[in-house]
Formats: structure tokens, C-alpha cells, sequence
């Protein structure tokens, strides 16, 4: 029966099948067990990563990378909070939504670990299109067993503990895009030991961990990228990339955001660098707390 389905699909033939079992292409399922199997799944990922190690906000270049080295520790549970339902932000493609994807030496060390095939320029490699950058690193990352990502999900708001950033407020992304619309609805959240955020440059919802903590007082101002200047800004983002505030990392175009460094245009290695050394810098974070809880259990016991 399937043989002769695909000969008369490749024939062009309209294929009509009987109601008989005997008939069917695909292995019969009730409805109730489709949504019973995706709700379950998403509901026990929201309890085991109610309480994550690390959240990351924004789920662009930087973001990923930023996930793709915390892969490498399993013991360290990661959440990824993505607004729009499609991950990787401008990762898809490259400048003016041309094809390939330029990357300065060396971020061509990264591409090497995660997989990704490029044509060697010398200074710089060239990635035939980045969406097999973004399509590769991101299978990886979905595919780490510490590793759960929640997409269509907008960071509405941080959890504050004693001026520590301790977790995020989160909501659907379409019902935080519409708060003015209707009448009031709340949150749900996620508590964090790191927040790493890597919410892009300024726009619709661009940058909003930094002008969520200016306007919280946390820091005093967030002063915005200035123009583009290549061989300046790819170093600026990396070099500045750290803690802002106690439990919260910046990575990416926010960083330029936050310290008014330069913009870098259709370069991309500054986001794969920038989001490695943050995902570094919260594992590094994690395992010493993991480390020094487990000392004071040995003590204590």
C-alpha cells in the first residue's frame, strides 16, 4: 500500500484513502493523545526548570553560544527564554538579508567546535549561509540533555533579591506584546542563580535586561551603541562582556547597549565569542558554588 502511495504521489495522482485501518499511510492515533504528550512534556519542564542555574534571555548568536558552552556541563541546568517562535534572532542571514555569514579570525575557533564548514579568507572565514550556523549550533544546544528552551516566551521582568538579580518574570510573548489591549495579566517566573542576557541591540524588545536595571535603579545609565566601526566593536563587545550587576552577565549587542560601545555590523564573530565567554563566565560561577556547597555537606557530615 505505502509503495504504491509514493508511486502515485510521484505520478501526481490524488490518493484517497478508505476509513479501514487496513488503508492508512500512518499508524493510527487518538487527538487526546497528541495534546496529552506535548502538554505533559512542557509542563514538567516548567516545574524541573522553575528553579534553573543559568536563564538565558535571547536565544540570537550570542545567546546560543552563550548555551552551547554551558552544553559542555551537565551538571549545570540551563533555561533558555526566547520571545519570538522562531530562535537565532539575526543569525538567519547575513547583512541586508544577504546569504553568507563573515566571521573574524579567530571566532573561526568556535565555528570548529561546534561543527560548522566555512571558506577560509585569511583574516576572516566565510560561512556559505548563516542559517547552517544558526540551524547547527542550535540542534546542538536543543539537544543537550541540561538544556530546555521555552520560545513564544517574552522576560517581562527580573526577580531582585538584595540588589542580586535571583530569576526572571516571564509571560507568553503575544499576551506581553498586547498589555495594553486587555485587561491585566499576570506572569509566571523562574528563579536563576545567573541570568545571562542576551536580548540584542534597541528595538521592540531589544536590549531590555539593561533598560529593565536602569530603570530599576541598578545601574545608572545605559547610553546606547554608537555607529558602526568594525575593527573597534568586535573587540569592545568581547572585552566587555562580565557581570553588570550581581547575578546578571551581559553578552552580545546588549553589551554595546550598556556601554555605548560601537556597532559591528554584518560581522558576526564578536557574537560567537562574546556569548562563549559568558556562558564561560556563568559555569565558572555555578561550579564554584556547586563546589563550595558540596565542601560544606562533607563538613557537616
Amino acid at each position: 500500500m505505502r509503495r504504491a502511495f509514493t508511486a502515485a504521489c510521484r505520478r501526481g495522482v490524488q490518493v484517497r484513502f478508505a476509513s479501514g485501518a487496513e488503508d492508512r499511510l500512518f499508524e493510527p492515533i487518538r487527538e487526546a493523545v497528541v495534546s496529552r504528550e506535548m502538554t505533559t512534556r512542557y509542563m514538567k519542564d516548567m516545574y524541573d526548570f522553575a528553579e534553573a542555574d543559568v536563564i538565558i534571555s535571547g536565544a540570537g548568536s550570542a545567546g546560543l553560544a552563550a548555551a552551547y558552552e554551558l552544553s559542555k556541563h551537565p551538571n549545570i541546568s540551563v533555561a533558555i527564554i526566547e520571545q519570538s517562535v522562531a530562535p537565532g534572532g539575526g543569525a538567519w542571514l547575513g547583512g541586508q538579508l544577504f546569504s553568507a555569514m563573515i566571521v573574524r579570525k579567530p571566532a573561526h575557533e568556535f565555528l570548529d567546535d561546534v561543527g560548522v564548514e566555512y571558506e577560509d579568507r585569511g583574516a576572516y572565514v566565510v560561512v556559505k549561509h548563516a542559517a547552517l550556523f544558526t540551524s547547527t549550533i542550535m540542534s546542538k544546544v536543543l539537544a543537550a540533555p541540561n538544556i530546555k528552551m521555552f520560545n513564544a516566551t517574552a522576560v517581562e521582568d527580573f526577580i531582585v533579591r538584595e540588589d542580586k538579580v535571583a530569576g526572571v518574570v516571564t509571560n507568553w510573548s503575544l499576551v506581553t506584546q498586547n498589555h495594553d489591549t486587555q485587561s491585566c495579566m499576570d506572569p509566571n517566573v523562574l528563579e536563576s542563580k545567573v541570568v545571562i542576557s542576551a536580548c540584542g541591540h534597541d528595538g521592540p524588545m531589544g536590549a531590555f535586561g539593561v533598560k529593565r536595571l536602569v530603570s530599576n535603579g541598578m545601574i545608572e545609565a545605559a547610553p546606547g551603541m554608537k555607529c558602526l566601526d568594525m575593527n573597534t566593536a568586535e573587540d569592545a563587545i568581547v572585552n566587555l562582556t562580565r557581570e553588570v550587576v550581581p547575578g546578571m552577565i551581559v553578552t552580545g549587542m546588549e553589551v554595546a547597549e550598556v556601554e555605548g560601545a560601537p556597532r559591528m555590523g554584518p560581522t558576526f564573530g564578536a557574537m560567537m565569542l562574546s556569548g562563549q565567554k559568558a556562558g564561560k563566565l556563568a559555569a565558572a560561577k555555578i561550579l564554584a558554588e556547586q563546589q563550595a556547597e558540596g565542601e560544606a555537606q562533607a563538613a557537616a557530615a
